[in-house]
């Protein structure tokens, strides 16, 4: 249930705090006063669209705050650990803030969240009823709903069965379609496939060849350069030909020898005979390499070259063909052939497809019976329950009838098109919600479904936002009580303007306009003994002062005491 709602800075409310408890809990206060943004403040705390218009014109942003008790063990706190918040013992902590600017931002156990983990947790703990949820009760999906609902658990088991075989039946089902619709593409789309691996194997590609040939044809190209270029630097190291000395290996081994004759006599001139000694050496050794590239060298290399160029040609037309490198060419081999084998077998996957989808069609046939029949028979409960629930207020002679008929397509929802159906008085045919219900039935009508629907689907938070609107006398008795028998299962808020409601209250919140000149602030007051008598001789008469108001307001809580222990065979 709620604990608490803390607002700041939204509509003409600075600050306010709403000690909220279990049972029946009023919201009152005079037009204008700010009833309006309490459950403007709740829809954001359940995720609902930020308006930054709603923000005080002096701030800069609102905030909401909500406490909630928890079950630890609940879906809801499960969900709350899932998005990295927890509850503090028992407790759990929402808070939704917006800026001026548009942003909004929510906190979820103590964690930033995304809004719509708002929206989900609300799901679970609140449902809310205001003018917008009369005109969605008239829509078919929200009949179906109420129905479902209704139904609990034996309904919910078996449209679970329907929903998970109706996923699989359209999935295959719009496979097929694809299939069969592409057929022709894809089958030129496999030809093509053929005929580019065909070529790119008979031209037996491989990775980094490209890179290899372009060096080789450099290579060949400057062939003659090369071997001059080699020729001179051999000859400058070691010349066979060269007069006797004239190489660099000969002077360096003459160096050598003339520093080792007195290299005795002085280390250091010792040290620099051993770096030409192996100087020698190396360019020994580099000479060697030069003689065995020179004889590696081809003689002729244009043979070789026009060879190159014509397998670089070869291969400049396929990735021309098939891609923007050679690494392309050779993807086609690997991805092609497995999206040609997907493409070959498009015959046999329809057949599968085929048989899958009339598979699906016949356990959905039998599904979709089943969830009818559930619905069937709990349409006709629902109607005798809520009929029952009408005579309670106000309404004895109407009739409610839940009809559940055969749709011609089969939908995740099933195959039923649900109404709810008012018969106002008898002789009169039933019509629907939307045609046949004034404001005032509308809202005694929600109020039934929702009294019957929860004791099969309780939910631990009823907000009603003035649902009792062209409702008064004997049917606001009525519509209090049968709030008051709800509170007993379930934490109930009602924001009301009449003192027929409100005397069934067991917490009684006013919200108090004050105006210092300039600027309208609002606050919330919890009401008690005289406060609460005095606000509701000011509902009755719009006196909280009048004597004979008070003794009316004195009289009509006394009235709702009796009415609701009476009811509860006190």
């Amino acid at each position: 249930m709620i604990e608490e709602i803390s607002i700041r800075d939204l509509g003409v409310i600075a600050s306010a705090r709403l000690p909220l408890s279990p049972g029946f809990t009023a919201l009152t206060g005079e037009t204008g006063a700010g009833k309006t943004m309490v459950v403007t403040a709740l829809g954001l705390l359940l995720g609902e669209r930020a308006d930054a218009a709603a923000i005080r014109a002096d701030s800069d942003q609102a905030s909401v705050e909500g406490r909630w008790v928890i079950d630890p063990t609940s879906a809801v706190a499960e969900r709350v650990r899932d998005a990295g918040g927890d509850l503090d013992d028992g407790e759990l902590l929402l808070v939704r803030t917006v800026a001026r600017e548009g942003r909004s931002r929510a906190v979820v156990g103590g964690r930033s969240a995304p809004v719509g983990v708002l929206t989900e947790l609300g799901d679970q703990l609140v449902v809310v009823h205001g003018q917008s949820e009369q005109i969605r009760l008239k829509s078919s999906t929200a009949q179906r709903n109420a129905l479902d609902r209704y139904a609990g658990a034996e309904l919910a088991t078996v449209l679970g069965q329907y929903q998970t075989v109706f996923r699989l039946w359209q999935a295959a089902q719009g496979e097929l379609d694809v299939l069969v619709a592409e057929s022709d593409l894809r089958s030129r789309e496999a030809d093509e496939l053929r005929v580019a691996i065909d070529e790119i194997e008979a031209a037996d590609v491989r990775r980094g060849e490209d890179v290899e040939l372009t060096e080789r044809a450099d290579r060949l190209a400057n062939l003659e350069g090369l071997r001059l270029a080699a020729e001179g630097a051999h000859a400058v190291l070691s010349a066979d030909d060269a007069e006797e000395g004239s190489d660099v290996v000969a002077l360096l081994a003459s160096a050598q020898r003339g520093l080792e004759r007195v290299a005795e006599h002085d280390a250091q001139l010792a040290a620099i005979a051993e770096a030409l000694a192996a100087a020698s050496i190396t360019l020994g050794e580099i000479s060697t390499d030069l003689s065995g590239y020179l004889a590696g060298l081809d003689s002729d290399g244009s043979r070789e070259l026009e060879q190159v160029e014509e397998r670089r040609s070869q291969l400049a037309a396929l990735v021309r063909k098939h891609g923007v490198s050679l690494d392309d060419v050779v993807d086609v081999l690997d991805t092609g052939s497995q999206r040609l084998l997907e493409l070959d077998n498009d015959s046999t996957r329809i057949d599968e497809l085929r048989a899958q989808v009339e598979a699906g069609q016949s356990e959905l046939i039998e599904l979709a019976a089943k969830v009818s029949d559930v619905r069937s028979r709990s349409a006709a409960r629902l109607a005798a329950a809520v009929t029952d629930e009408l005579t309670h207020l106000a309404m004895a002679n109407a009739e409610i009838v839940v009809t559940v008929e055969d749709r011609s397509d089969y939908s995740l929802s099933g195959k039923d098109e649900v109404a709810i159906l008012l018969q106002p008085h008898p002789g009169a045919p039933p019509r629907p919600l939307g045609k046949g219900a004034s404001g005032g039935e509308l809202s005694r009508v929600m109020l039934a479904i929702e009294v019957v629907i929860a004791g099969n689907d309780p939910v631990p938070t009823f907000i009603f936002d003035e649902v009792d609107a062209g409702v008064g006398g004997a049917a606001a008795i009525e519509i209090g009580k049968r709030l008051a028998l709800l509170s007993r299962t379930a934490q109930v808020i009602v924001v009301t303007h009449l003192a027929q409601v409100a005397a069934f209250a067991d917490n009684h919140l006013s919200v108090i306009k004050g105006d210092d000149g300039s600027v309208t602030a609002s606050s919330v007051h919890k009401l008690e003994g005289e406060a609460r008598i005095a606000e509701m001789a000011r509902l009755l008469s719009g006196l909280p002062d009048s004597e004979s108001g008070l003794a009316h307001a004195r009289e009509l809580i006394q009235t709702a005491h009796d009415l609701e222990n009476a009811a509860l065979g006190r």
